[in-house]
């Protein structure tokens, strides 16, 4: 198994319990490993669990047919069963499954005051960076961006985003308008104490480690990865965020170049007027698609990831998906003998359930990695597999902004066309409820706050039930809709 995240951990875990006799190698590029802790199954579909780093000793002594190996690939031979690695050995297999995750997709790649997060050391090397700054630059609109931009105290943010509202990735516009409030809020609550160990890697590793660490990408972050970090800028007040919508960076000039442009900057934008020119000289500036161009310290890129599919592609066959993720069937198979992959390296090219679709989260990189270590193993004993239930329905519990957040189904109307209606119910400060409906049935759900309505949904969009006959009534309040459907 190569990849020591969620996806190649829980791969090899199973592997180990299914094959207790047999030797599996886990090939991993950084010394901690991501372990699933705490796991909970919420509800059939829904899982909650913490992420855990782990010193891969930890992982051996639980299951003593793991060997762990640390060290990055440097080729795979698939004609040849073997995988080369960086420190100069090679390794047959009889299976190998691919977890090896995905990178930052960075706006711009070797600008020195762009800096990626995905993962635990580009959080750190952000946090060294936030402490001297006044001001900085936020691409991006996923899960990251939006929990840095509401963690983030002392420094003002310019939040640039291609949509026209915040967290698209996982909400809609009235989810977006409803969490908004608690950007501008002054006073924070102190957030819930995080029960998670961290470890870190020790001084002297750190100087040990090549200076090229940069392009070896770690693990990715957890859900709650900013816990811990200190993030705060120079400044005392403690919220400042300014949203550009409907634009994207155009292109980012050194202090030099914007001297020789000739052309103005922009202050931080007072409530609700424009902002005017800014007089002062910042490291570097950029402009983005709207015409406007703000000065700040640096540039977060927080624009999603490409899966990390390079060190295994040179001379080899492998189908690739137009996400640029190996393809596999749906029993995990890449296009090549004995080769599976699992979690964010995977593109799902299987025809998936009217109500599942593949997204790069925690939740899915466990999944897939516990399902691909089962089809390992039902073809090495030859036998039939069915898909897996996970794979019914698409499922995601998270937090954002402090609030517990359900995603279920096509919940954001993925692929559903116009023919679909959305209903909703809103508390403001408490509670956001949306479904999806086509043809009188459930397609899709987000839930924001303490609803306590995940289990019921999930059944009605699993079961297809028509419920044309309610009507509005599906989220009146005053009807308990829980015992209605039990």
């Amino acid at each position: 198994v190569v990849g020591g995240g969620i996806a190649g951990v829980t791969c090899a875990e199973k592997l180990a319990a299914e094959f207790p006799s047999e030797d599996i190698f886990l090939l991993t590029a950084s010394p901690l490993i991501k372990a699933v802790t705490n796991f909970k199954q919420v509800s059939k579909t829904l899982e909650e669990f913490d992420v855990e780093e782990q010193p891969s000793s930890l992982l051996e002594n639980r299951y003593p047919n793991i060997k762990v190996i640390q060290s990055g690939v440097k080729q795979l031979k698939s004609d040849e069963h073997k995988i080369f690695t960086e420190d100069g050995k090679e390794y047959t297999y009889e299976k190998l499954c691919l977890c090896a995750g995905a990178k930052p997709k960075l706006i711009f790649e070797g600008n020195p005051y762009v800096l990626g997060i995905r993962d635990t050391d580009s959080a750190q090397a952000f946090q060294k960076n936030l402490a001297q700054a006044e001001r900085i630059v936020v691409v991006g609109n996923g899960g990251i961006a939006l929990e840095l931009v509401y963690e983030i105290q002392g420094c003002e943010v310019i939040w640039a985003i291609k949509d026209k509202a915040i967290g698209n990735t996982f909400f809609d516009a009235g989810a977006a308008e409803f969490l908004i409030p608690k950007l501008t809020a002054e006073k924070r609550e102190t957030p819930i104490e995080c029960k998670r160990t961290k470890y870190t890697m020790e001084e002297s590793e750190e100087k040990d480690r090549h200076v090229a660490a940069s392009d070896k990408p770690g693990s990715a972050l957890g859900p709650d990865w900013h816990e811990g970090l200190h993030l705060k800028g120079t400044k005392e007040f403690s919220h400042k965020v300014h949203i550009e919508i409907l634009c994207e960076v155009k292109k980012i000039h050194s202090q030099q170049e914007f001297i020789q442009l000739q052309r103005t900057s922009l202050t931080f934008p007072k409530e609700e007027e424009n902002a005017e020119p800014d007089g002062v000289l910042w490291p570097v500036y950029v402009e983005l698609t709207n015409g406007k161009i703000y000065g700040c310290d640096f540039i977060v890129s927080a624009t999603g990831v490409v899966p990390n599919i390079k060190p295994f592609i040179d001379g080899n066959n492998f189908a690739v998906g137009e996400d640029g993720g190996l393809k596999v069937d749906k029993h995990m198979h890449t296009s090549l003998p004995d080769i599976y992959a699992a979690g964010d390296i995977c593109t799902a090219s299987w025809e998936p359930s009217p109500v599942w679709h593949q997204m790069r989260l925690w939740t899915q990189a466990r999944q897939m990695g516990w399902y691909a270590a089962k089809c390992m193993a039902a073809d090495t004993l030859g036998e039939p597999i069915d898909m897996d239930f996970s794979f019914e329905l698409f499922a995601h519990v998270t937090k954002f902004f402090n609030y517990k957040v359900v995603v279920l189904g096509k919940y954001n109307a993925q692929g559903l066309g116009l023919d679909h209606e959305l209903m909703l119910r809103c508390t403001k400060g408490q509670e956001y409820v949306k479904v999806v409906m086509q043809n009188g049935r459930m397609m899709g759900a987000v839930l924001i706050g303490e609803t306590d309505l995940e289990e019921t949904f999930e059944n009605l969009i699993l079961n297809q039930m028509d419920l044309s006959a309610y009507g509005e009534d599906l989220l009146n309040p005053d009807i308990d809709i829980e015992d209605y459907f039990d």
